[in-house]
């Protein structure tokens, strides 16, 4: 059909958008209603003329709100438009200001009816009760308190007005609208009216955002479902260094039909983040991509992926027509090629020497080794050291310790008895490293986390002891912490560096000082490793700002209400000098 297009509910958001700003104008500034603009405003269907300028900042308000659920696709705001669009065209033709007007909404109307099937996004099962109670709730808070304030000033009002005048009087006042109740000072008129205004736009305009907000599931790993995200693991693990991660038990998993292949991800403020490289079968990628882009259409989400590799990002772009751009490096040390020899290593060499010399002592093993004591010992020291109330962790980060499942973890902890002969939490315990499997030859980083006031180098200390245990465990590589825009500081310190590489290295060095962006990327280097670029995945370039708030909120670094140290790589805390701790997140007990 000529009229059925895929960019309707782009249009129509754009068409309701555009009124609603002509209305919140209306309503705002009195010079625009007498102005061509405004003449030329009337026109169109859903412009507010003859009600109050309360009511038309409100209409407004409510009209931008459903712009943005109409160009979202959302089903309730195309149910909310083809109900006020024939409505309005009645009222415009009995009222018959602009013989246009009324036809202008009967076309749009006819329009949104023909393409109803381009606006197929579902909302929040639990949104349309929310949005009902809050409207009932409100409702009967906003007719208590606008009956009070119709009738805190007796001195003013005119007449003996009825209880039923009083009560008409605020609906018509929650509304925008003036009622029969008149006061004999225009001040206390305009305090009474804008009072009840402002009451019934806090009602309309949250029953609003509840009714269209989109859809927010509870993200959760079922036990058959993580069966078979390790079966896919025990296969194809060792594609990627973040495949084990996606066992986190607050993701989600949407698998390839063939269920060769498998994307963990979570949904946060209308963005669908998945987390790293599908797991399974790389020919079975493009199947669990399609139905990855099949539920965020269904939900007019926005897709997301975050620390997908080099190859993940391939095949992302191509099967989703999505784009890239490179967020940073892993740190990947080849065990065979390890060795503390070299002047290259002296730096190191020192500081494991002297942290040895200091009394500290190491242990690396497997986490089925551990006693239940050793575990709990473990658990309470890591809690103890943690540098923040919330939970912190989506993309490289476990988040639990202990739990039976996870027995091929490895464990790395530093011991030193205390010197002031208190036992702290975790006995003698100083130092955690966690390691997640990494395919059945590898490991990868998930947890490093110290005593503050330990001696500087116990981190550096822990790495080495791990690489040079590795070989026993029958692990060939270990993959340590991430480090954002590692290739920019890289290549803004060498000779030649043009005047825009070298400027964007100073904003990196200065943002530094408060997420140690530059002394991660450091500390990492340390040890020589080889370095895998990771990519981050996304529609448009505008979903960018959207997307880093959603990672963030993902990562537990914004919090509502609060705002938390933005994401460093896999948690780096401030540490002693000439050490780079990094703090991973709270572990969970089984």
């Amino acid at each position: 059909m000529l009229l059925s297009r895929s960019w309707v509910p782009a249009a129509a958001g754009y068409a309701a958008l555009v009124i609603g700003i002509l209305d919140i104008v209306r309503g705002v500034v009195p010079h625009f209603r007498r102005s061509r603009v405004s003449l030329i405003a009337d026109v169109l269907p859903g412009t507010v003329t003859t009600l109050a300028a309360a009511a038309s900042l409100l209409v407004g308000v409510l009209l931008v709100m459903l712009a943005h659920a109409l160009r979202r696709r959302k089903v309730r705001a195309w149910r909310a438009v083809v109900i006020l669009l024939p409505l309005g065209a009645a009222v415009e033709a009995l009222r018959w200001r602009h013989s246009v007007t009324p036809a202008i909404g009967l076309v749009l109307f006819v329009v949104l009816l023909v393409n109803r099937g381009e606006f197929h996004a579902l909302p929040d099962p639990r949104s349309r009760w929310r949005a009902l109670w809050n409207l009932l709730a409100l409702g009967l808070l906003d007719m208590g308190i606008g009956w009070a304030i119709v009738s805190v000033h007796p001195a003013t009002i005119v007449g003996d007005p009825s209880a039923g005048e009083r009560i008409q009087h605020v609906l018509l006042g929650l509304a925008g609208m003036q009622g029969p109740v008149e006061y004999s000072l225009d001040r206390t008129a305009d305090l009474v009216y804008y009072s009840l205004a402002g009451l019934g736009a806090l009602t309309a305009i949250t029953t609003l955002y509840l009714a269209l907000r989109p859809e927010r599931p509870v993200a959760a790993l079922s036990g058959d479902d993580e069966g078979r995200v390790r079966a896919l693991l025990d296969r194809h693990g060792e594609l990627d260094s973040l495949g084990y991660f996606a066992l986190r038990r607050d993701k989600s998993v949407v698998f390839s039909p063939t269920g060769k292949a498998v994307i963990a991800y979570r949904v946060v403020a209308g963005v669908m983040l998945a987390s790293g490289d599908p797991i399974g079968d790389p020919e079975a990628w493009p199947g669990a991509i399609r139905r990855f882009m099949e539920e965020v259409r269904r939900h007019a989400w926005v897709p997301a992926v975050i620390g997908c590799s080099e190859t993940g990002g391939e095949i992302w772009t191509r099967e989703a027509g999505l784009s890239a751009l490179e967020i940073g490096d892993e740190a990947v040390v080849d065990v065979a090629g390890f060795s503390l020899e070299g002047r290259a290593m002296r730096n190191v060499r020192q500081m494991v020497n002297r942290t040895e010399r200091a009394g500290y002592k190491c242990l690396v093993r497997r986490v089925a080794e551990l006693t239940e004591q050793e575990r709990e010992q473990i658990l309470a020291a890591a809690r103890s050291w943690r540098g923040t109330d919330t939970e912190r962790g989506f993309s490289m980060a476990l988040g639990r310790f202990g739990d039976p499942a996870d027995d091929a973890c490895v464990v790395v902890t530093a011991h030193k008895p205390g010197e002031d002969g208190k036992a702290p939490p975790g006995g003698d315990i100083r130092a955690v490293l966690h390691f997640v499997p990494w395919g059945r030859a590898g490991i990868s980083l998930d947890l490093m986390r110290r005593d503050r006031d330990a001696d500087p180098g116990l981190n550096e200390l822990l790495i080495v002891k791990t690489l040079q245990a590795a070989p026993s465990l029958g692990v060939t590589r270990v993959s340590l912490n991430f480090a954002m825009f590692r290739s920019a500081l890289a290549r803004g310190e060498r000779l030649g560096a043009g005047p825009v590489l070298r400027a964007w290295r100073g904003i990196l060095v200065f943002l530094s000082r408060w997420f140690q962006i530059e002394s991660l990327y450091k500390f990492n280097a340390k040890f020589r490793p080889f370095w895998e670029p990771r990519f981050l995945v996304y529609p448009t370039a505008r979903d960018l700002p959207r997307i880093g708030v959603s990672a963030l909120q993902a990562e537990a670094f914004l919090t509502v209400g609060r705002l938390a140290v933005p994401f460093r790589g896999r948690r780096p805390d401030s540490g002693s000098p000439g050490s780079t701790p990094s703090e991973g997140p709270l572990p969970v007990a089984p």
